[in-house]
């Protein structure tokens, strides 16, 4: 439900990248994407949440953008420590 994001465990505090999939479901379990949006930025500070219902595809681009752009950080050239 909507407290997930506020319990900050370490996959919602830590992680690079937080998705809450399924969002369909929240209105008929009485969950609040708002509300899991705004407590997941109080545990997660800049760090991004995508949310995402996969069942309709909803929100896989924005995942899809942000896998991309990591690789492509991650790709470019960089200095070693020695």
């Amino acid at each position: 439900g909507d407290k997930i994001p506020r319990k900050g465990g370490p996959g919602t505090s830590r992680s690079d990248l937080l998705i809450v999939n399924k969002t369909d479901l929240a209105p008929m379990v009485g969950a609040s994407l708002e509300v899991m949006a705004r407590d997941a930025k109080v545990q997660r500070g800049d760090r991004p949440t995508l949310f995402t219902n996969l069942r309709e595809s909803e929100g896989v681009d924005s995942v899809v953008r942000w896998l991309d752009l990591q690789v492509e950080i991650h790709a470019r050239p960089h200095a070693h420590a020695v």
